[in-house]
């Protein structure tokens, strides 16, 4: 059995088409999120052949770069088994219902709208990112980059006690959704040094450069940017040994060694739903398209840098 699913096609182009019911639990979606970052690069077929495998979505379909069903950010409503008449979130592609097996389901705490929830898979990005990243309370904080992970971040990070922390973005319009969030806010040619901990998020070069110029003496700068095949030059010369800085890597596919032995990827995904219940991240949803819509309004979305996460309705 099938469903109306979005399929990306070739470069930029997407398209409606059957996608796999699969077998369980019934769930017809209500809403899912639109992953900017990582969808830019599957619709421009940007995953390089050594990823490919590392980079599938947990419920895809179709192979890279073309045709994929691609996607993991579906709120729905369960109709059937134990978890029926329950709101659930599933990292799930684009598609108007599926069937997944009961442990491939959240229910969405009581106080988290559905509407809100298709930001849990980058809720759990972020706080990944902040493990990694090593930051603690009292910590200079900078999150270069004003994305929604970069925001969800650095929400995060400013609930530290005693932790300063500054979004810095060259878009103007965040700097109201940074402060709404408790934190300040910068532009990147007035971005504040002698940081602690610096997070990149801004999948640039030109900020990630910034991002290792910001960082103090044997600070720590967590790369959380994802750059698909680019290549990135770094200036790694003059003071960057000096003052002996690290640069870490940190993405969600795995749990930080430190947490491994006690935190299970739903336990950290049902976290993520449990920080999403603060109705200040509304603000973080930038628009919103109906499902029917999608196939033409896909690529405007990925390549709009004002996007934060863009929801679809079904």
């Amino acid at each position: 059995m099938t469903a109306d699913a979005l399929w990306c096609t070739a470069p930029g182009q997407a398209a409606l088409r059957p996608g796999q019911l699969g077998e369980g639990t019934h769930v017809r979606t209500l809403f899912s999120g639109i992953s900017r970052g990582t969808e830019r690069l599957v619709l421009s077929g940007q995953v390089p052949d050594s990823e490919q495998d590392r980079m599938r979505a947990p419920f895809q379909e179709g192979n890279f770069p073309f045709p994929v069903k691609y996607g993991y950010a579906a709120v729905g409503l369960a109709s059937d088994g134990a978890l029926a008449g329950r709101h659930v979130f599933a990292l799930f592609p684009h598609q108007t219902e599926f069937r997944l097996p009961q442990d491939a389901l959240i229910p969405l705490p009581d106080a988290l709208p559905p509407e809100r929830a298709i930001m849990a898979a980058n809720m759990e990005t972020a706080l990944n990112i902040l493990w990694d990243s090593g930051a603690g309370a009292g910590d200079r904080i900078a999150v270069v980059g004003g994305g929604l992970v970069g925001l969800l971040t650095a929400y995060l990070a400013a609930r530290l006690p005693g932790a300063e922390v500054t979004v810095i973005d060259p878009l103007p319009d965040r700097a109201a959704i940074a402060r709404d969030l408790g934190c300040a806010f910068a532009a990147p040619d007035a971005a504040p040094g002698d940081q602690d901990v610096v997070i990149h998020t801004s999948a640039s070069q030109a900020g990630l450069v910034l991002a290792l110029s910001l960082a103090g003496p044997q600070a720590t700068i967590a790369e959380a940017s994802w750059h698909g095949a680019a290549q990135v030059a770094l200036p790694l010369g003059g003071a960057f040994h000096s003052r002996r800085l690290r640069i870490v890597s940190t993405q969600v596919g795995s749990i930080p060694p430190d947490r491994a032995p006690r935190w299970t990827y739903r336990r950290r995904l049902s976290k993520a739903l449990d920080l999403l219940c603060d109705a200040r991240l509304d603000a973080l949803i930038s628009g919103q398209t109906a499902f029917a819509d999608l196939p033409d309004a896909y690529p405007g979305i990925l390549a709009d840098p004002a996007t934060l996460c863009h929801r679809i309705a079904y």
